[in-house]
């Protein structure tokens, strides 16, 4: 009776790149699509101001949805989560994180789809915290609430009026939830930027013209 091959995380890093990104689930492959235009733009910017906090204290080092964290062996499971961190004290050495990491990130963050599955989602939430991910949250776009899974089995749901911290795990970071489900930009905005930086370029060689 034939078997069917369980993928390993070293199989998956060989495979060519495709349209969709690929996960790994204890040896099984986890086909994602591309994600809407407001998933990305939500986990940008929470991305965004997650690095300019981790940086400016050098606390450690903040990760894409491209980067692949191997959380179990034999069989594989190799998640992928839509933005992740590592505080400084457990990253590995530079020359092992050339390949996917071979430790789980402190904290996962996953923007949630529409077509994503409640089972799904608390299912790979008990992957996460299983495997030593101490933070985990969740962003729901359709609901603007975020919830916050902690290491020991609580969690809480942020609606727009509360605050998002990083607790002990992103040490100092704080951002108010409405910040992440802002209005749309204001092209009155736009053009006064443009017309600074036109003023300013202008100045400059004026500047220069005189000097």
């Amino acid at each position: 009776m034939a078997t069917t091959r369980l993928i390993t995380a070293e199989d998956l890093f060989r495979m060519e790149e495709g349209t969709d990104r690929l996960e790994l689930i204890r040896g099984e492959l986890q086909r994602m699509p591309p994600a809407g235009g407001e998933h990305g733009e939500i986990g940008q910017d929470l991305a965004g101001h997650l690095w300019l906090h981790v940086r400016t204290h050098r606390l450690g080092k903040v990760y894409s949805a491209d980067t692949g964290f191997v959380i179990e062996r034999g069989p594989d499971t190799v998640l992928a989560p839509d933005i992740a961190y590592i505080r400084a004290d457990r990253l590995p050495p530079k020359e092992a994180r050339a390949g996917f990491l071979p430790i789980p990130p402190d904290l996962a963050v996953e923007v949630l789809s529409p077509s994503e599955r409640a089972g799904a989602i608390a299912a790979k939430v008990a992957l996460y915290l299983g495997a030593g991910v101490r933070l985990v949250w969740l962003i729901r776009p359709r609901t603007r609430t975020i919830e916050v899974h902690h290491a020991d089995g609580t969690h809480r749901i942020l609606r727009m009026s509360d605050e998002l911290d990083g607790g002990d795990v992103v040490p100092g970071f704080q951002l108010p939830v409405a910040e992440l489900f802002h209005d749309e930009p204001c092209l009155q905005n736009v053009a006064n930027v443009a017309l600074s930086g036109s003023r300013a370029v202008a100045e400059s060689r004026k500047a220069k013209e005189n000097g």
